[in-house]
């Protein structure tokens, strides 16, 4: 199997489209026609992580944090980044990077932190706008329930936990071919008047070109009508962090203890305690103190997170209790999604998760 038939699985899972524009997903090494030969799992990609990958005889890293995240103008092997690019290269070793695509998606990164901590009514925290577009078509009567059928095929007419969504009017069409034409229905030159429904579907706008083709091979005209609109609505499915909640309210003491536990935290940073039960929680992998304000919005008991600096524990404001857990803790189990994915979809090639702690924070 070649790279690009596993990382084309990862992009229909996390699509490259929903990164953050500061971000460089996708692959970042290597040769996307290579055959795979295993795959190593990893939260980053390190030397040490590349040294593992030799010893297992993997050519393919897939890592969550990009090795290359900013501007690489040189490979002197000056620093980490440059050493790590070069033995990959020497090495024959590709490397692979899913971010913020897979941060933001509501099966990803969070909802991975929300099976760790047991949390079930899973909401996305900050749900993105802009994503979403509508299709709207005019097909004959008897051919609607196909054309319609195609355009679920495609992605279209899922909203929240509901799928197969479209809306549909009967109405009238009219129309009359040229000499040039082959009308499906009626004869040139002539006035033909056909009872069609009007299909209205959303759909993710990068599923676009999927939904066209699908709907000019399923539907019978010569020449298809249709529009495509874009929509400002919020897409609840996309976005930065999430919500959770306990099937039974937590003390904030107990509360505490579970966070370590689930995360293997030494310690964790937190505000005071405002004495009363965590029901409600709202989290975000990595670095997420640009949420703090949307936790406090959505009435979360507490907010979980990492990389919070000393001025942003004030925003709190004694309304909520921040608990900031590490980067590398809240995330570290982010592989597990890769491997998943792999399990379920592949068995031609060796998958392992990295045995390297890439936690440049130590504790004393």
């Amino acid at each position: 199997m070649k790279i690009k038939e596993l990382t084309s699985e990862l992009e229909k899972f996390a699509p490259r489209i929903y990164q953050e524009s500061y971000d460089n997903c996708g692959l970042l090494v290597g040769n996307s026609d290579t055959e795979i030969t295993g795959v190593l799992l990893s939260l980053d990609c390190t030397e040490n992580v590349i040294e593992e990958a030799i010893q297992l005889k993997c050519n393919l890293i897939i890592a969550h944090h990009p090795i290359i995240f900013g501007g690489l103008k040189k490979l002197t092997g000056s620093n980490y980044v440059e050493r790590t690019v070069i033995k990959a290269i020497q090495n024959n070793i590709s490397i692979y990077a899913a971010h913020t695509n897979l941060d933001n998606i509501k099966n990803g990164v969070n909802a991975k932190i929300a099976s760790k901590l047991g949390l079930i009514n899973l909401k996305i925290l900050a749900p993105k706008k802009g994503l979403l577009k509508k299709l709207v078509t005019y097909v004959p009567a008897t051919h609607a329930d196909l054309v319609r059928e195609s355009l679920f095929d495609a992605g279209a007419g899922n909203i929240g936990n509901y799928d197969s969504c479209s809306f549909n009017t009967e109405g009238t069409g009219t129309f009359r071919g040229n000499e040039n034409s082959n009308p499906f229905i009626g004869k040139k030159g002539e006035l033909s008047k056909e009872n069609e429904v009007r299909i209205e579907v959303i759909f993710e706008g990068h599923k676009e070109a999927e939904l066209l083709k699908n709907l000019l091979a399923s539907h019978p005209y010569e020449e298809v009508a249709f529009d495509v609109y874009p929509l400002d609505n919020i897409y609840q499915n996309i976005g930065s962090g999430m919500t959770g909640e306990f099937e039974t309210a937590l003390s904030e003491t107990e509360f505490l203890k579970r966070v370590k536990s689930a995360f293997n935290c030494p310690i964790v940073k937190h505000t005071s305690l405002l004495n009363k039960p965590v029901k409600k929680v709202a989290f975000c992998g990595g670095s997420g103190s640009f949420l703090i304000k949307n936790a406090i919005n959505s009435g979360s008991d507490a907010y979980i997170s990492g990389d919070i600096k000393y001025h942003e524990f004030f925003d709190a404001e004694s309304n909520i209790l921040i608990v900031d857990t590490g980067h590398f803790e809240n995330e570290q189990f982010t592989p597990e999604i890769f491997y998943e994915l792999i399990q379920k979809k592949f068995t031609t090639f060796a998958t392992y998760l990295s045995k390297v702690n890439t936690n440049p924070v130590n504790y004393f």
